[in-house]
């Protein structure tokens, strides 16, 4: 397998300091506020990815953080803690918008199929783990104390910069918008790893430390959970390309200043999702949720596949004309899989391994996805049987996740099925009359606004083994 690593610039073969066992990191969302459809186009790459390695034969453990504390408004260790801004804007504690907001943000993975990482860890866990690091690096010489705050010093490094060739004056304070002049840095690049006076007064969460009391700066978080899960060498980290600077670049200067040696192996990073406004961003006001696309009509496994069809390392454009192409396609691509007779004959050995060699080719090359699902519409024109392109089909979807099979199952049995319309929504299901009444429910409350209710209705069916799928003139309902 070949994956471009941003730290060298270029495609390399993949390897792991343990043979056939990944240890694999992801930045996760910092829970203030509902994930946007760009941040959640990264976790369905990096879930992509996490299943490719699995298929392919490694052991992975998956490590992702949740950011509930010190992450301030500007990545540059300045401005409002984002806990506390989200804290403010709903009038709840920051540990009620923490569980609130890291719930919605798995319902989404749940919807988009993707897969909880083997360790959840909120950054509030491990403050022990962030003083034991801290200590150390100023034991060391990497870090200072000044204004009540502990910074790293980025002037001990021979190299800071990893992942691009930065303009020294780009970066310098107060020149890059957003950026505030912290006078307590000796140099301009150095950053916090320990907060107490600095921004105190708004800070609802705070523990003691040898430095007094205070709260973590964001990157040493990364960094802390990352070594206690995954150990002192890391093989692969993930996140997306905003991240790179200075979120990424601190947690390799703090980490390998620490543990004396290289950490990480392997950078992955998606590019954004771009509007004709530019890059998805929650502070532009409105963003797009996965709630958002559901209301509207859409399922959120056609926006995976219109994430699959475009490479992780190239921005993608969001419009809903190209949302619509996507859903088109890929419900096109679920008729022509509900058109195959499951236990038509036996399945070919022979062509399973020659298109599954295929599949691992085109995913293997820098996880080219939209290869992926070329694959399978590449399955669907061979000359097999029905039985061999079903096996195949299911094969490729553990990795690319877009729940085919499921659905052409769910096709089949509600074309055999009568449909029944009320006011021009057509329910078609398994002849159950008391379902159907709660699939029409279910419209009635979303054309109401009533999305509790529809919600409600939803897990109520859920519950009973029914999963509805919704379509352009109504819904389809089929026992999972």
């Amino acid at each position: 397998m070949y994956l471009y690593n941003s730290a060298t610039h270029k495609k390399e073969e993949f390897r792991t300091h343990t043979p056939g066992h990944v240890e694999m990191y992801t930045c996760g969302p910092t829970v203030y506020h509902f994930a946007h459809i760009g941040n959640l186009r990264s976790y369905i790459m990096e879930d992509v990815l996490e299943k490719y390695l699995r298929y392919t034969g490694y052991d992975v453990n998956r490590v992702m953080n949740i950011t509930d504390v010190g992450h301030l408004s500007s990545d540059a260790d300045t401005g409002e803690d984002k806990m506390v801004k989200g804290a403010k804007r709903e009038h709840k504690s920051v540990l009620e918008i923490a569980q609130y907001y890291t719930d919605a943000f798995f319902e989404d993975c749940r919807k988009l199929n993707i897969k909880r990482p083997d360790v959840v860890q909120p950054a509030t866990g491990c403050i022990d783990e962030y003083i034991k690091i801290v200590s150390a690096l100023l034991e060391k010489g990497y870090a200072y104390s000044a204004g009540g705050n502990v910074y790293f010093d980025s002037s001990k490094l021979s190299r800071y910069y990893v992942f691009n060739d930065h303009d020294e004056e780009d970066l310098a304070v107060g020149v890059r918008e957003g950026v505030e002049e912290d006078t307590n840095k000796r140099n301009k690049n150095d950053f916090v790893l320990w907060f107490t006076k600095s921004k105190f007064e708004d800070q609802a969460l705070k523990w003691d430390s040898p430095w007094g009391v205070g709260y973590p700066g964001w990157h040493i978080e990364c960094s802390g959970i990352s070594m206690k899960y995954n150990g002192e060498y890391l093989d692969l980290h993930c996140g997306g390309v905003d991240n790179a600077f200075p979120h990424h670049t601190n947690e390799i200067a703090q980490s390998e200043s620490y543990l004396g040696h290289p950490w990480c192996a392997q950078w992955f990073h998606v590019h954004h999702l771009n509007t004709s406004g530019g890059k998805m961003s929650k502070s532009k006001g409105e963003f797009l949720t996965v709630s958002l696309l559901e209301e509207k009509g859409y399922d959120p496994l056609a926006y995976r596949y219109f994430c699959l069809q475009s490479h992780y390392r190239k921005a993608l454009v969001f419009s809903y004309e190209n949302l619509d192409n996507a859903v088109a396609a890929y419900q096109k691509l679920i008729s022509r899989i509900a058109a195959l007779v499951p236990g038509d004959g036996e399945v070919d050995t022979a062509v399973f391994e020659a298109y599954r060699t295929k599949f691992n080719q085109q995913m293997g090359n820098d996880l080219n996805t939209s290869m992926g699902v070329t694959s399978i519409f590449d399955v669907l024109k061979a000359q097999t049987n029905d039985a061999t392109k079903l096996a195949l089909i299911g094969d490729f979807d553990a990795v690319l996740s877009l729940g085919l099979l499921e659905k052409a199952a769910a096709k089949r049995t509600a074309e055999k099925t009568p449909a029944k319309t009320t006011g021009g929504y057509t329910v078609t299901g398994e002849g159950d009359s008391a379902i159907d009444a709660l699939v029409f429910q279910r419209y009635e409350a979303k054309k109401a606004k009533n999305f509790g209710e529809a919600d409600r209705i939803r897990e109520e069916l859920r519950a009973q083994g029914i999963e509805i799928t919704d379509t352009k003139d109504g819904a389809s309902w089929a026992r999972a």
